[in-house]
């Protein structure tokens, strides 16, 4: 009976440590899993921002383009537009001129 009795002492110290050991093998993967969910999701923001990085670039870059070309076509519109005869643009300079150098205008 003290053999019987003995054995399933051993018997219930061998379960307590193959539960010990499973549960610390548990602990493990449950570790590496959250370990390797960390850097899955930093892995997933990194790329979520240089794609957004890369997309604020190229809106920066085409609102660029899209501003020169609207003031390309501005100047081309009042180019088109304003005339002034050579006589008005002589007398605008020669006011200018005068104006810089400190002259009053002839008739003022």
């Amino acid at each position: 009976m003290r053999d019987v009795i003995q054995k399933m002492l051993e018997a219930e110290a061998e379960a307590k440590r193959i539960v010990s050991e499973a549960e610390a093998e548990a602990d493990r993967i449950r570790d590496d899993a959250r370990r390797q969910a960390q850097q899955t999701a930093e892995a997933a923001r990194r790329q979520a921002r240089e794609e957004a990085d890369r997309l604020l670039r190229e809106a920066d870059e085409q609102a660029e383009r899209d501003r020169d070309e609207a003031l390309r076509n501005a100047a081309e519109r009042i180019d088109a537009e304003v005339r002034i005869d050579p006589e008005a643009q002589r007398e605008a300079v020669l006011t200018v001129v005068r104006a810089v150098a400190g002259e009053a205008a002839p008739g003022a």
